[in-house]
């Protein structure tokens, strides 16, 4: 089965099996950051961003993504400038391993952009971060780097 999507701003065309899962499909194009952790959509290891939408990748088919524009922690990468929610998040030391730390960052950047101009409280981060688990940190460290990531995109230009 053909599809067509859009990868960190590239189109591509790939010929898959209507089984393959987008997370083995990332994967297989060296999109690494998308990591595998449970396969059932519960750590949110695997999450990207679906036309904006954090999405765990282990649960959505390849087929699925037909026509869409997708984002991966790769992507978030300018040049050699990081994103604000990547700066935010080496920033506060929110870090550890790091295994989970792209899935965690993808989702942190759908909330920044999301709420543009609105500062989120701490239990609405919490909220937003449900879908993502870290067995290194107690999540204040990531909680910060979500607010400072909030501060960050404020102050960039557009």
């Amino acid at each position: 089965m053909m599809i067509n999507c859009t990868i960190n701003g590239r189109a591509y065309q790939f010929n898959i099996d209507p089984r393959m899962s987008l997370m083995e499909l990332l994967r297989q194009q060296g999109l690494n950051s998308v990591k595998q952790g449970c396969s059932v959509g519960e750590c949110g290891a695997c999450t990207v961003l679906i036309d904006d939408i954090a999405t765990d990748t282990c649960i959505y088919l390849a087929l699925w993504a037909d026509g869409k524009s997708i984002r991966t922690a790769e992507g978030e990468v300018k040049g050699r400038h990081l994103s604000a929610v990547q700066q935010a998040y080496v920033d506060t030391g929110a870090v550890q391993c790091g295994f989970c730390t792209p899935g965690f960052v993808m989702t942190s950047t759908s909330m920044v952009e999301r709420f543009r101009g609105q500062p989120l409280t701490e239990q609405e981060i919490r909220r937003g971060l449900a879908g993502n688990l870290c067995r290194c940190t107690g999540y204040t460290s990531i909680i910060k780097a979500v607010q400072k990531a909030q501060q960050l995109d404020e102050e960039t230009p557009r």
